[in-house]
């Protein structure tokens, strides 16, 4: 037997051994969590696929950014600047049509390849091609199936180049690229994973590209390996010793998919896990109280909000839109639900992010919604149905809701699901109303101005999938003031554009946004660096250590 295989058998062991202990049910004393081993209780039931080419969801995204590299990241310490990953330097030609990026040289995966400017090149040309939700963040600069690999092509090894089709913004082009989709993967173990298929709506290629592969698997190069994912169970990422930069402290990182806030405080004060990450506002009280824990919060770019279809011939009524806007109770969910994890916020830009419109003119008025009613032609109110996610603070958030729509007449029935039930429904337009979260997929205003204000295809067959499309807002004049925004290079008038959006969203749209996002967590006291980034795929655990 070989050295290799023997090493990986001891890693297997130890990460087995490590899974037993934390399966196991902990003795009256206080249990504590391996030393090599990161323990997080986390609410993960969102995850559909870890494929970077096809995931969009909160948890797989931080799943990636922990797993995967890119040519350029969001710089955490200063959300209006980008930072190198993979790419040593990067310039844009005088006409902003094209980005030239030079990869720092004897970089290579976890699996040992090494990383060419083909991988980039490949990695593109796949998420293009394979056409899933999230490639609209890179077809959005006239890339398609039949011009992919010339407008993303690799010049040289360790040059890449990629030409956009009109004179964006630099920033919102290089924000773009620090997304998920835009990860870099491992060619050659991509390729050797692909199989063959015959084209149809799913796969257009006769290739799949790895994805059916990639769906549990991993081929990256970040600070750690994806190790497995048991759908609703746990999550296991690996050290990954052939990282190019500096090590992670840890050798490994354990998820263990947890719903209830009380449960995930239990398990911290017991020590069974490490860290807590859906904490209601109770349960971080508690842990403030508690010298053995500590708690911290980033403020996230993520919005709550609740979303009308227009499909929906009662909901597609411009008065009973707005009078929806005026049955929430704000005030209350502001001082219970929320407190200490969000604050009340109404317009589509999360604070920190150029352009936002800190207006809140929705209250509750139950008179003034049963006035816009009358004038809907529903004076006696009428019945509609809400899919809401069962996690907190949704979950309350709809009931709360649900009481004060019953005010002015109007029935809600609640169709609860998990993260993946529901949003499979809503992303198929097949319902009447849903409350989620919305966040950024890139730090620029473009990525929720294109989601809420653009549609360019309302037909059920659209490609381009924004939170518009789903709801079958129907907005061509909005689309192009979208469209106008991109290609404004002076930064303050780029932002009044982006202001006058958001008025328009609030005045007319079939939105109903309710908060914006602080994420907390709970952790043991004896960790070291344990910290939110302002997104999720920047919730970065490589640097945490334990005493």
């Amino acid at each position: 037997m070989t050295m290799k295989m023997l090493n990986g058998r001891a890693r297997l062991l130890a990460t087995s051994a490590a899974l037993s202990l934390l399966m196991m049910t902990a003795p009256a004393a206080l249990a504590e969590t391996p030393k090599d081993t990161l323990v997080e209780a986390m609410a993960f039931d969102d995850i559909i696929t870890l494929d970077p080419g096809e995931a969009f969801e909160f948890s797989a995204a931080e799943m990636t950014g922990n797993t995967y590299d890119f040519l350029i990241r969001l710089d955490p310490a200063d959300t209006s600047k980008v930072k190198g990953d993979l790419a040593e330097s990067w310039t844009v030609s005088d006409d902003s049509l094209t980005y030239t990026f030079k990869l720092k040289p004897g970089l290579k995966f976890a699996s040992g390849n090494p990383i060419t400017a083909e991988d980039v090149a490949f990695s593109f040309e796949r998420a293009v091609k394979l056409d899933k939700s999230p490639a609209f963040i890179l077809t959005q600069f006239g890339l398609n199936g039949d011009n992919v690999t010339e407008k993303a092509k690799a010049a040289d090894e360790l040059t890449f180049v990629f030409t956009v089709d009109q004179p964006y913004a630099p920033s919102f082009v290089l924000n773009c690229l620090t997304a998920t989709v835009a990860a870099v993967l491992d060619k050659q173990l991509v390729t050797e994973h692909a199989k063959s298929v015959t084209p149809t709506d799913e796969y257009k290629y006769d290739t799949d590209f790895g994805n059916e592969w990639l769906k549990t698997n991993f081929a990256g190069s970040g600070p750690f390996k994806l190790r497995e994912w048991r759908a609703n169970e746990l999550v296991v990422l690996e050290r990954n010793d052939n990282y190019n930069g500096e090590k992670a402290k840890l050798a490994r990182v354990i998820y263990r998919h947890m719903k209830e806030s009380s449960g995930q405080r239990l398990a911290l004060e017991a020590g069974d896990v490490d860290v807590a990450r859906n904490l209601d506002p109770g349960d971080l009280d508690a842990i403030a109280k508690n010298a053995d824990l500590a708690a911290t919060s980033a403020p996230k770019t993520t919005l709550y909000y609740i979303s009308l279809n227009q499909k929906n011939e009662t909901l597609a009524k411009p008065e009973v839109r707005e009078a929806f806007k005026y049955l929430v109770d704000y005030d209350a969910i502001g001082s219970t639900l929320i407190k200490g994890i969000g604050e009340v916020h109404q317009t589509f830009l999360p604070k920190g992010v150029l352009g936002a419109l800190d207006e809140n003119p929705f209250e509750k008025n139950v008179a003034k919604a049963k006035e816009l009613l009358a004038k809907a032609g529903v004076p006696d109110g009428f019945t509609v149905t809400m899919d809401v996610r069962n996690t907190q603070p949704v979950s309350g958030i709809a009931e709360s809701f649900q009481q004060t729509l019953g005010e002015a007449g109007v029935k809600l029935e609640i169709i609860p699901g998990d993260g993946k039930q529901t949003l499979t429904k809503y992303r198929a337009r097949n319902h009447d109303m849903y409350i989620g979260q919305w966040g950024m997929d890139y730090f620029d205003p473009n990525s929720n101005a294109e989601t809420f204000t653009s549609n360019t295809d309302n037909s059920d067959e659209g490609k381009n999938k924004t939170l518009a499309w789903r709801n079958a807002w129907d907005v061509p004049d909005l689309t192009e003031k979208t469209k106008a925004a991109l290609l404004e290079k002076d930064s303050a008038k780029r932002a009044q554009m982006y202001e006058e959006l958001q008025k328009a969203v609030l005045e007319t749209s079939p939105f109903v946004v309710i908060f914006q996002q602080t994420e907390v967590a709970g952790y043991r006291a004896n960790l070291k660096e344990f910290k939110l980034g302002p997104t999720f795929d920047t919730n970065f655990v490589w640097s945490v250590s334990k005493d």
